[in-house]
């Protein structure tokens, strides 16, 4: 799997830390960014799960 988030449509809501903060964090900003080595998704099965709670629909899920 392959993670990718649009910087340009994230509102920084936070629910995908909330879903899943063992890959995504949330910069000085506030905005979501994956942790180091996350880019994957690192087998966590939240992942998909914070994609759909994401409310801008800002994070893309890829194989």
């Amino acid at each position: 799997m392959n993670i990718s988030i649009d910087s340009d449509v994230c509102i920084g809501s936070g629910q995908c830390v909330l879903t899943a903060p063992g890959v995504f964090t949330q910069d000085d900003d506030g905005f979501s960014e994956l942790l180091p080595g996350r880019a994957d998704g690192g087998g966590d099965p939240m992942v998909r799960e914070a994609a759909r709670a994401c409310p801008v629909q800002a994070i893309s899920l890829g194989h």
